[in-house]
């Protein structure tokens, strides 16, 4: 575990005044506009300020401090859970600060009963290449001295609670722009339509998803990742309930009487015979006819379309 007051250069038993004004003095010096290769020690001391600067935090780190057993025992870390349930394998990457860029995409039934190679266009926000992303001329944020947020306690004594918000003046970011670059107006990005081709596979459902890293939209300096939410939408009849196809059928009077109908199916045309029975409250079921592992049913409906 890094120890926070050694990278703060302050004791165990420094005051939260000592604190701030410790991380105040290292921020200056080594944030990236004032010091070009101190970014990864800037980060080092910002992460160490959140969590002694803030004292439920600093109570929580300093029982994991004095507990040498506290991160042993194999087991798996938070942010190793969330990484695996989002696809990321490995559990050890370094989790983005660029938020996921989420789209929706549509296919039919029969698009998940076949799988496809599907061609996905969306708006992207990539990196300008004026300026590097950076928005224009930078100078230091005077009012957060280039952190992004401000502390603001409320109450007194044992009663006192602090409350971090983002900076007013900087939007959060750390600094302000002196210049806007012109080919971006100071955002930093430019939208583009991208398009790129995916892999679906034969019965993906609805709200299963594909990670891809490093499509996203340009922010705080990297690219984030894209998600695709797959939405499986009924189409010429069809519908996809888990494992099962399910297909609407409708008949007029005349065809019902009819000792042969057909029923469409991804892998052809099906002939059935005639019912004995026109139920439509129960759906005739075939086995084995629908994704892996599941059936197709067939929902009966009667079509009037001629006089009676």
């Amino acid at each position: 575990m890094n120890n926070y007051y050694e990278i703060l250069g302050v004791s165990k038993d420094a005051t939260q005044d000592e604190i701030k004004k410790a991380y105040r003095k290292l921020a200056i010096q080594y944030h990236p506009d004032k010091n070009p290769d101190g970014g990864d020690k800037f980060k080092e001391i910002a992460n160490a300020y959140e969590t002694i600067g803030d004292e439920n935090k600093r109570k929580d780190y300093d029982n994991k401090l004095n507990n040498p057993f506290a991160n042993q025992g194999g087991g798996m870390s938070y942010e190793d859970f969330i990484s695996q349930m989002f696809g990321n394998q490995g559990g050890n990457q370094r989790r983005k600060s660029a938020p996921d860029k989420i789209i929706k995409v549509q296919i039919s039934p029969i698009e998940s009963y076949k799988g496809l190679d599907k061609t996905i266009r969306y708006l992207k926000d990539n990196k300008c290449n004026i300026c590097n992303g950076g928005g224009g001329e930078q100078q230091t944020c005077h009012t957060c001295n280039g952190v992004g947020f401000q502390v603001k306690s409320f109450g007194t004594g044992f009663m006192t609670q602090q409350i971090r918000t983002s900076c007013g003046t900087c939007a959060g970011r750390g600094y302000t722009l002196t210049h806007r670059c012109y080919n971006c107006a100071g955002n930093g990005v430019k939208p583009h339509t991208h398009e790129i081709s995916v892999k679906l596979p034969n019965g993906v459902d609805s709200g299963q998803y594909l990670k891809l890293a490093d499509l996203g939209d340009f922010r705080n300096g990297e690219y984030g990742d894209l998600v695709i939410q797959i939405e499986v939408v009924p189409q010429d009849g069809f519908e996809k309930m888990n494992n099962d196809l399910i297909y609407n059928l409708f008949l007029n009077l005349e065809e019902v009487q009819k000792e042969k109908f057909t029923i469409p199916h991804p892998d052809g045309d099906l002939i059935m015979n005639a019912l004995n029975t026109f139920d439509t409250s129960k759906p005739l079921r075939l086995r084995g006819k629908g994704y892996p592992g599941g059936d197709m049913f067939i929902k009966l409906n009667v079509r009037f379309d001629r006089p009676i």
